[in-house]
């Protein structure tokens, strides 16, 4: 006796349906895979065990933190050492020009001079109200006000302490001593805090301070001698043209000291970008091997997803003429 085992067309139309799924379903695995370059089953590829994936995902977002942070230190302290040099090239302008007076080859009227001095103190303060990332350079932990009034509000002020004063020490010592008093140049002109910055964190074990302030003596030492110098020319004060001469003298002295303190502050500041930068290198080095290791562990073979899909798409294609030909078959066409 011989056995013949059959299927209807029913069923063999629903194998040939279900396998036509599985293989469209594998396609689109592979083509995943080859696309991205991972695999799309990765519980099976760490058989379970996601341990090592997910500590390798903490430290790439610690990393992307650092990132963010470390551009940010970038730019604040940029805008920063740009201020400084602002600041640094107003005082060297003030400076040669009220040293002028001590040679007999330039000719420098008082009134240019002081009209030198309030447009380089101008300069000066704005540079010191500058913002970068909408945060305040110099105003401490209070970054979101300016820092200083404007060079006017400080030019009245100042003008009234010095009123009355007839010789150059006692125009001077008025001047620092309006500089130096908590109730003078500190409440009036800067309105920023007096705590200074945090520390920015710019890698794991590494954070970068800036605590420089408006209030920094190098800064206030280079805005009272400026601001003495525009205002020794006013009629308010009706100084003598000698003394007038002899303040320029020495103000133009002390502000060649004052950039040697200028100095020292863009030193800071430029050591500070040194580590910013140098954190920002390490931090992109470990993220890249970080990426590594992480693609080690779900990484699907190109050349062998690529075989993989190529024969998939070949059996598809034969399924494909295979279920046409059934589609075809009919008693009459048996028996032509």
């Amino acid at each position: 006796m011989i056995n013949f085992t059959s299927i209807g067309d029913l069923a063999r139309g629903m194998r040939l349906q279900t396998r036509s799924v599985e293989l469209r379903n594998q396609i689109e695995t592979l083509s995943y895979e080859l696309v991205s370059g991972k695999v799309q089953d990765v519980s099976g590829r760490l058989d379970g065990d996601y341990s090592h994936l997910l500590d390798l995902d903490r430290s790439l977002s610690r990393l992307d933190a650092f990132k963010v942070s470390t551009a940010e230190a970038q730019l604040f302290t940029d805008a920063t050492q740009l201020s400084l040099t602002t600041v640094n090239d107003s005082v060297d302008e003030v400076a040669a020009t009220l040293l002028s007076f001590g040679t007999s080859n330039q000719a420098v009227s008082h009134e240019n001079a002081s009209a030198l001095a309030r447009n380089e103190l101008d300069t000066i303060m704005s540079a010191l109200n500058q913002r970068a990332g909408g945060r305040s350079l110099y105003s401490g932990t209070a970054t979101d006000v300016s820092p200083l009034a404007s060079a006017d509000t400080l030019l009245s002020a100042l003008e009234s302490e010095l009123s009355g004063h007839t010789s150059a020490v006692d125009i001077r010592q008025a001047a620092e001593d309006w500089f130096n008093d908590p109730a003078g140049f500190d409440a009036v002109i800067y309105q920023g805090s007096d705590t200074a910055l945090a520390p920015m964190q710019v890698s794991e074990n590494e954070s970068v301070q800036i605590p420089i302030t408006a209030t920094d003596p190098a800064l206030k030492d280079a805005m009272r001698d400026i601001a003495v110098a525009a205002l020794l020319s006013d009629d308010a004060l009706d100084l003598p043209r000698d003394l007038r001469t002899s303040l320029f003298r020495q103000l133009g002295g002390d502000l060649a000291n004052t950039q040697n303190q200028l100095v020292n502050l863009r030193g800071q500041v430029g050591s500070a970008q040194a580590r910013i930068e140098q954190a920002a290198t390490r931090n992109s080095a470990a993220r890249t091997s970080l990426e590594f290791s992480r693609n080690e562990l779900i990484a699907a073979n190109p050349e062998e997803t690529a075989t993989k899909l190529q024969t998939v798409q070949v059996q598809l294609e034969s399924l494909y003429s295979v279920t046409v030909r059934n589609s075809n078959l009919s008693l009459v066409n048996f028996l032509r």
